[in-house]
């Protein structure tokens, strides 16, 4: 049976964070033999109220056609942000409407939200003694009224087993595609990436609200650099060669590099790595060896310490893992 996405719209949600999971889970799809094309999840949008008209943010209600029931039925609950929280947002507590409604979620099922929609997870108790994570602007106040939950407001998203959390608007599509990638590998997630047009991969430690003004309108970048370290990973690439790919000193570089992509030459460049790694981990019969190689790596020590770092488990075990996956489907 296909893993069933359930969402959860409340008053006053945010119609674009509503319509991510349909379009990030619902057009997740099977790429390889034997079933290719198809559909790996089912998404159900539901009310806590019997079937009918939720309010949005916007000039426009949207028609749940499910009510509470669904959520006994869920996989994977989706709470999307809402500025009609309430006693929530305000009190830290769940109205009896919607603890009725969360009661009906079977243990073991995998909790999700996108940006304020964390406040319910916290509301509900789940977030207690986790980290966590929510929309920049409101880190601190949600820190303050939840003080059990380790607040990180510099991240993406988190992802803490079966309860996970999302900053704002675009970081709630990376942690959908987070979780496309953790249940079916790195070419699913890409493939729902690319029908999307969005990227395929932004890593959830990456920094969600980069404090420097946008480089301005007519000004060089470093997109050729980039996209020139791209067809060479396998290769040793210093600094100084793309910083002559763009004619750019290495300290102009650098700092317009920062501007534009929020890290340093260097941890994208590791970023970039540890992406073709599992590809190539998910992908092929490769030894580690080899994959450190073709990464551009070098040795197995170092690959091991960056997927390490980067995904918390070893490339044996990543291999291992997404290689089961594969074999379920």
């Amino acid at each position: 049976m296909r893993h069933r996405v359930v969402v959860l719209a409340l008053d006053g949600v945010i119609p674009f964070e509503l319509g991510i999971p349909q379009r990030i889970f619902g057009r997740a799809q099977s790429v390889e033999a034997p079933s290719p094309g198809e559909k790996l999840y089912t998404v159900v949008t539901c009310s806590v109220r019997p079937p009918g008209p939720v309010r949005t943010d916007a000039d426009f209600s949207i028609m749940a056609e499910h009510g509470p029931e669904a959520l006994a039925t869920a996989d994977t609950v989706v709470v999307p942000a809402s500025y009609e929280l309430g006693p929530v947002h305000e009190e830290g507590r769940l109205t009896g409407e919607l603890a009725a409604a969360l009661g009906l979620v079977r243990p073991g099922t995998r909790m999700v939200s996108i940006c304020t929609g964390g406040y319910v997870l916290a509301a509900a108790g789940l977030l207690d003694g986790r980290p966590a994570t929510t929309h920049w602007s409101s880190a601190d106040h949600f820190q303050r009224l939840f003080p059990k939950i380790r607040v990180d407001p510099d991240v993406l998203f988190i992802d803490d087993g079966d309860v996970l959390t999302s900053a704002g608007v675009a970081a709630g599509i990376d942690l959908c595609l987070h979780i496309v990638r953790r249940d079916h590998g790195t070419a699913v997630a890409n493939d729902v990436a690319r029908r999307t047009v969005v990227p395929p991969h932004r890593d959830g430690g990456q920094a969600q609200f980069i404090r420097r003004p946008l480089p301005e309108a007519g000004l060089a970048t470093t997109t050729a650099a980039r996209t020139w370290a791209l067809g060479r990973l396998e290769q040793p690439i210093l600094l100084r060669d793309m910083a002559r790919q763009e004619s750019m000193s290495v300290r102009t570089f650098t700092r317009r590099f920062r501007e534009e992509v929020g890290i340093s030459p260097g941890q994208w460049l590791a970023q970039q790595r540890v992406e073709r790694a599992r590809q190539l981990l998910e992908s092929t019969d490769l030894s580690v060896d080899q994959v450190a190689r073709d990464a551009g790596f070098g040795t197995a020590t170092s690959l091991r310490q960056h997927v390490q770092a980067a995904l918390g488990v070893s490339p044996t075990v990543y291999r291992r893992t997404f290689r089961s996956a594969s074999t379920r489907r």
